[in-house]
């Protein structure tokens, strides 16, 4: 029986997503970093904070953690892998924000 080339190229295995999420959540499990209010910093401050902290926020989540925070005490900025939640965390930190980190 003769193959195709393209054949021999490709791997026949495939690991559906769900798969992959589920394991990547046992190697790496999630971790909240979390922002808690505060009567010292603007409000303009803390969004800038979290612009510059966690290059992943656009403008309007950052407003809206900054807000969430405000309103109610304490608002979720990500969920990520616990050495990233860490590093995200020192970063708020050094901004003079109060901010921590716990498992999702």
């Amino acid at each position: 029986m003769m193959m195709k080339k393209d054949q021999l190229m490709r791997p026949r295995l495939q690991t559906r997503p769900e798969e992959t999420t589920r394991q990547r959540s046992q190697l790496l499990p999630p971790y909240k970093v979390i922002l808690h209010d505060d009567d010292i910093n603007e409000m303009n401050y803390v969004v800038f904070a979290l612009l510059h902290a966690v290059n992943e926020l656009s403008p309007q989540e950052a407003e809206h953690i900054m807000l969430t925070a405000h309103l109610t005490g304490s608002a979720v900025v990500i969920v990520c892998p616990k050495e990233l939640a860490e590093y995200y965390q020192e970063r708020l930190l050094s901004y003079n924000l109060t901010a921590t980190i716990e498992p999702d």
